[in-house]
């Protein structure tokens, strides 16, 4: 199959977009499981793109179920080396409101310790990189064309992301925003480190839905807010993904991320157990050739 440079992991319905075309559904399985789902690739403007729902067709894993290894091992076989992940978001700034789109720029891990957060394991050493945690280069190019898409849109923001799946308590919400966090999700890490391990640019179109639980006037967030306002981006989001990949050429070129890995690795290759170099060969194959 040709190379698909471009990957978005977000909801089932982003990839029902106008002009996407030879709509294909591809299995993949990799060594650390099945992904979330089936990935629906489409060609748009002579472009192939990838769609992979996060939480599968019909929202059935919770944020510590999905299978975030598998989900990027299996966007890695396939080519993509921009990838646009798409999802909800509480807002702990005033300035932040439900309808608006923030494209973070910094990353904060508070999940639990549950999640698997790298594909390096014992045989096989890295030490990644990610005083940047998002790509910057990547970054401006969605923050541009969510911007040319209607959208109302936030750079540069701290993004925290919780274990879930419970919503925060008021006093927890208080406390993220007393620490300067600004969004607060629970699907961006690993994600993130992942994709920067697998030498992939990656972005974040934050879609906010509420105010959390902190704001005095206006409801806790609940499952009916958070539905509603995504329903009511997904338009947007379609809409600024098709003018990325129309402006293909405008944005995508080398990025410091394609290179994550080039002075990460630090295990001698003798070391290395054959089995584990051999699932990891999409991932780190251009090092030990």
């Amino acid at each position: 199959m040709e190379n698909v440079n471009i990957g978005v992991i977000g909801g089932s319905g982003l990839y029902q977009m106008a002009g996407l075309m030879n709509v294909e559904e591809v299995e993949i399985d990799t060594p650390f499981g099945k992904p979330s789902d089936t990935i629906t690739i489409g060609t748009l403007y002579d472009h192939k793109v990838a769609f992979l729902p996060r939480h599968g067709r019909g929202h059935f894993l919770t944020p510590g179920e999905v299978p975030y290894r598998a989900n990027i091992y299996a966007m890695k076989t396939l080519g993509v080396k921009y990838l646009i992940s798409v999802n909800a978001c509480g807002s702990l700034k005033e300035g932040f409101a439900p309808g608006h789109i923030v494209v973070p720029d910094q990353l904060i891990d508070f999940t639990k310790g549950k999640r698997v957060n790298s594909f390096f394991k014992k045989g096989l050493v890295a030490h990644v990189g990610v005083a940047e945690p998002f790509s910057s280069e990547l970054s401006n190019a969605v923050a541009q064309y969510v911007q040319d898409a209607g959208g109302t849109v936030h750079q540069n923001a701290n993004f925290i992301t919780i274990e879930g799946p419970r919503f925060s308590t008021k006093g927890e919400s208080h406390l993220f925003r007393q620490w300067g966090m600004e969004i607060i999700g629970m699907t961006t890490s690993p994600e993130a480190f992942l994709a920067r391990e697998a030498e992939m640019a990656y972005a974040c179109m934050a879609h906010v839905t509420d105010y959390d639980v902190w704001h005095e006037s206006e409801e806790p967030v609940t499952v009916e807010m958070v539905i509603k306002i995504l329903l009511q981006n997904t338009t947007i989001a379609q809409e600024a993904i098709r003018l990325m990949v129309k402006s293909y050429e405008n944005w995508a070129t080398e990025m410091p991320a394609h290179h994550a890995l080039k002075d990460a690795l630090i295990t001698d290759p003798s070391k290395i157990p054959s089995q584990l170099l051999e699932d990891l060969q999409p991932i780190v194959g251009k090092y030990y050739a």
